[in-house]
């Protein structure tokens, strides 16, 4: 649980001793669930995604069949998903993409002053496609856009949140004439968010620890879809459970950067399978996971 969400391991336990567990009876209703998580305390969107998550395998199990399917996403259509580098040192950042072997695209942080040396450095080793976050580092919306045109020219795929989350009319103008699809990324958590995002921005970057799980998460590209916007689904510090929720969604969206499993330390199941850079999934039910502790979690 990312600091900046407001959750600790302590939020999260007071928040499940609210829930009455009860009150979810199959079959499940996830708008009614999700209706009833959010009446107990605002916020608190990574423990209320477990609890959806969790459901949402179950569900899974009980009607034996996988999630991806259950959502009606044909896993054949699975993009590919990215594999992040921070910001670091040049030394650094030839070293972290020695670990993107197995990758087909790279998604690089941006936002400081040498934006153009970390690209390059990259740029040095790999001509793989690149996302790019800038994690709302750019204020100038001028200096902005002519390195949006540099981007481009460097094989940049996609930009998420350019300027300040609250800047609507910045990260619009840059929208308006970019030639590299402008992503909504810290500005939109919610479904509730959107509709002030309509026009704003070419697309929206999901995650399911800010969206409160998969339910509200299909809700949102189901919506893109209808603003004619593009979707990048994404992903947190998480382990196998919440990337695996994620790719049964993935084949519904443009794009993925769902490589959390690789990017953890102690994932407690198995690392996902991987070919050509694209999550495979298997026909397991419900979200598919496998490992000595897969039955801990379905207990």
């Amino acid at each position: 649980m990312v600091p900046y969400m407001g959750e600790s391991y302590a939020s999260a336990n007071d928040f499940l001793n609210k829930v009455d567990f009860s009150r979810f009876v199959y079959p499940f209703n996830f708008a009614e669930i999700m209706a009833y998580l959010d009446s107990l305390a605002p916020g608190n969107p990574a423990i209320k995604a477990a609890i959806d998550i969790a459901l949402n395998d179950l569900n899974g199990k009980i009607l034996n069949q996988p999630c991806y399917q259950i959502y009606g996403a044909d896993k054949n259509l699975m993009p590919v998903t990215s594999y992040t580098v921070g910001i670091d040192t040049p030394e650094v950042i030839r070293e972290k993409l020695k670990d993107a072997a197995n990758f087909k695209v790279i998604k690089v942080k941006l936002g400081r002053d040498n934006d153009k040396e970390l690209i390059q450095t990259i740029r040095s080793v790999s001509n793989l496609p690149l996302y790019v976050d800038a994690n709302q580092g750019w204020g100038d919306k001028k200096k902005a856009i002519d390195l949006c045109y540099w981007l481009h020219d460097q094989g940049v795929v996609l930009i998420e949140q350019p300027m300040d989350k609250n800047n609507l009319e910045g990260n619009a103008w840059l929208t308006q004439r970019s030639p590299i699809p402008i992503l909504a990324d810290e500005a939109v958590q919610r479904l509730a968010d959107m509709d002030k995002l309509k026009g704003a921005y070419h697309g929206i970057n999901i995650k399911l620890m800010k969206s409160c799980g998969m339910y509200e998460a299909h809700q949102m590209i189901l919506k893109a879809r209808s603003f004619g916007m593009k979707v990048l689904i994404g992903c947190m510090s998480e382990t196998s459970i919440a990337s695996l929720a994620g790719a049964a969604l993935a084949p519904l969206c443009n794009w993925a950067d769902l490589d959390g499993p690789w990017l953890t330390t102690n994932n407690p199941f198995d690392t996902p399978k991987l070919e050509n850079g694209k999550y495979v999934l298997n026909d397991l039910p419900g979200l598919g996971l496998s490992g000595e502790n897969e039955g801990l979690f379905t207990a």
